[in-house]
């Protein structure tokens, strides 16, 4: 299995676990120590996983790392563990800066099971950055951040390596939220940014700025929604069988005008890997497939629109709406967040499972 594919595992598992997950010391059982064991390490092997290793610091004597991953007898990783769900803020961090000063370690990993801070010593050495350079959310990731958590698995682990780019890493993620923020709620410098070679010399009156912050609001999400559509039509192009020709397709004059209308949002994107996921045991994903319109994205096995397993109705994201298949039939359900499309597991796997 595909480490990708071991990470959806294990995220179906937690996601349907979590809610149960009530202490620390469960966090760790149920999640931790399976996260680290996919990255490669006999977390049963106290010479390679130490649990509770002690890092005296000063006068504090008996301080313990929750874990160290060791390499010749040296930590490597040091783990600080919260309980599921819990908060991760640089302020619940203060066990991990210390262990991080007395130890040989270069990363330190602050979590609640769910997400993964990695940390390291890039502003001053020997001394733990205040912001990680690298988050995984078990839940919510991309294969860009498979990646990089690829880097730190025993087989691959190299320190040099990582913090070459540990460092682009950190101001990368620091402009991402920058440029999600000013998506969401663009500054009025930004605006000004934007639209100062489009007002001929109109004054930035309050209401240019209010009419122009929300057009480019609108023109933001637009062109992420463009961009997202024509790199799915380029990587979803399905390998079709001859016998599928005799399917009606629209015309291309049909497509094209429907294409132009259609958004693809993130809510969208992510639910369909959800749904991947879920069905990893029972079919493989290559023949899981998208294909969104303007009412709700299908998700169809073997991209045959007679075979439908669900619907994601998400282009509101107040509102998330996933319509549940039995053959033609639809009954839809409103769920809270993605991570409820867990809880129809069973439905979207039955779905499926007509086509096989």
């Amino acid at each position: 299995m595909d480490f990708i594919d071991q990470i959806r595992s294990l995220a179906s598992r937690i996601a349907n676990t979590k809610d149960v997950i009530q202490t620390e010391e469960a966090t760790k059982n149920a999640m931790v120590m399976p996260f680290i064991q996919l990255l490669g390490y006999n977390v049963f092997d106290p010479l390679e996983v130490t649990p509770e290793l002690v890092a005296d610091v000063g006068i504090k004597k008996g301080e313990k790392v929750d874990y160290a991953i060791l390499r010749e007898g040296k930590p490597i990783i040091l783990f600080e563990c919260k309980k599921s769900g819990g908060d991760l803020s640089i302020n619940h961090a203060s066990q991990l800066f210390r262990y991080f000063h007395v130890t040989e370690a270069r990363f330190g990993v602050l979590t609640n099971g769910l997400v993964y801070r990695f940390f390291t010593d890039l502003e001053q050495p020997n001394k733990m950055d205040e912001k990680p350079f690298l988050e995984f959310n078990v839940l919510d990731f991309k294969e860009q951040d498979v990646e990089e958590l690829k880097k730190f698995a025993k087989v691959t682990f190299d320190v040099d390596e990582i913090l070459a780019t540990a460092n682009e890493l950190k101001y990368t993620r620091a402009i991402q939220n920058l440029l999600a923020d000013w998506m969401e709620n663009p500054s009025e410098d930004f605006v000004r940014c934007v639209t100062s070679d489009l007002l001929n010399g109109r004054r930035f009156t309050p209401a240019v700025k209010e009419q122009f912050t929300q057009i480019t609001k609108r023109a933001f999400k637009q062109l992420i929604g463009s961009r997202i559509n024509e790199r799915l039509r380029v990587a979803m192009t399905p390998d079709v069988p001859a016998a599928k020709e005799t399917i009606q397709e629209p015309t291309v004059a049909e497509a094209e005008s429907e294409a132009a209308s259609v958004e693809t949002t993130l809510h969208e994107i992510e639910g369909f890997h959800i749904v991947r996921a879920i069905l990893r045991d029972l079919v493989p994903t290559r023949r899981i497939f998208m294909r969104d319109a303007q009412s709700y994205c299908a998700v169809l096995f073997d991209d045959n629109n007679r075979k439908p397993i669900c619907r994601l109705r998400f282009n509101n994201p107040e509102r998330l709406v996933l319509g549940l298949m039995n053959g033609k039939d639809e009954e839809k359900v409103v769920i809270a967040d993605l991570d409820e499309l867990y809880s129809y597991a069973d439905r979207i796997k039955s779905a499926a499972a007509a086509y096989l």
